[in-house]
């Protein structure tokens, strides 16, 4: 393998201009360029990126920390990341926290000494302590986070109107007849769990409907715990529509719909957050309010990249719309014959 002094030899140039070229420094004269670049191609010659790295203080390497890999939301929001970073010619590492904040240090902690250039991070549900990211952030990792923002973290972040979303998916179960719509949702003082609970509200608001508190129940985002409160809370027959609010538990609750002999819409009108391509092959078809989980990877990506240029602006906050999908379950019987 050829050697950074035999290019330089070949190309009758110092071993400084070669490495100038290789930094794309314009110092270097067009002639001097073409001769380096002649010469590198003649002899295959590979530039060390560990010593690039070393002497640009860059890496081309970007982490990316999730929270749950089982989770079907995060995998095309890992494609369009991928995608995003390929294309601007950086890799892309994949760490899989579980959700468990102690894990989510230990990555942090492992990352610190891997000079990387960037992380995406979905933080971990339950949030504590976040040092172990600031010191990320002051040794000069920049970071975005993504789907999830801790308050306490200043950073920028990439997420979606949750909010808006569960609202206008709300306000279609009334529009449907639905007047005792109960509410699936995660641990409240959790930043998307907040959000789409004060989007449950709106709707409701907007829809001239009481937000009965019996009605809203506290999942924890995992498909267990949306089967417990379905053969929980179903048998009571207190709710008319239930909007869950993300896929795991809905998966969940339609089991213990079916274990009660329950069927939608017939019984019980639902809909969820959040939208698999798979879903459209069963029935009824599921109404989802669908994210851009491949557009908010891209942009997580994107927006670290502008961070890498331009490290002392303000942290901006980046809210991607959502989309309501609707599906069989969420359609009453009487709006149907109407449209018959």
């Amino acid at each position: 393998m050829a050697t950074i002094k035999e290019v330089a030899a070949r190309a009758g140039v110092s071993v400084g201009t070669v490495s100038n070229v290789m930094a794309g420094l314009s110092t270097v004269s067009e002639e001097l360029t073409g001769r380096v670049h002649a010469a590198m191609r003649e002899m295959d010659y590979q530039p060390s990126q560990v010593a690039r790295s070393l002497k640009l203080n860059q890496t081309h390497t970007l982490a990316m920390v999730i929270s749950d890999i089982t989770n079907p939301f995060f995998p095309l929001m890992v494609r369009g990341a991928e995608d995003a970073a390929a294309e601007r010619g950086y890799m892309l590492s994949i760490f899989n926290t579980d959700d468990d904040l102690e894990k989510e240090r230990k990555v942090c902690q492992i990352l610190g000494s891997r000079r990387i250039d960037g992380l995406l991070l979905v933080p971990a549900l339950v949030r504590g302590d976040d040092s172990h990211v600031e010191r990320l952030i002051r040794a000069g990792t920049s970071v975005v986070c993504l789907d999830r923002l801790p308050d306490q973290l200043k950073v920028d972040s990439v997420g979606v109107d949750n909010a808006g979303g569960v609202e206008s998916c709300v306000r279609h179960l009334a529009e449907q007849g639905a007047r005792r719509i109960g509410y699936l949702g995660g641990e409240p003082r959790l930043y998307i769990s907040a959000e789409r609970l004060a989007g449950y509200r709106r709707g409701m608001k907007a829809a001239k409907l009481a937000a009965n508190a019996d009605w809203v129940w506290e999942g924890d985002f995992r498909q267990e715990s949306g089967y417990r409160i379905g053969m929980e809370e179903l048998p009571k027959k207190s709710v008319d529509a239930v909007f869950v609010a993300n896929i795991p538990m809905m998966l969940g609750f339609l089991r213990a719909m079916a274990e009660l002999g329950l069927e939608a819409p017939r019984d019980l009108l639902v809909a969820t957050f959040d939208y698999l391509e798979i879903l459209d092959s069963f029935r009824p078809r599921l109404t989802c309010v669908a994210q851009p989980s491949y557009q908010i990877g891209r942009q997580g990506v994107n927006c670290l990249l502008e961070r890498l240029k331009d490290r002392d602006r303000l942290p901006c906050r980046h809210l991607l719309a959502t989309e309501l999908r609707v599906g069989e379950t969420s359609v009453s019987e009487s709006s149907r014959k109407s449209r018959n």
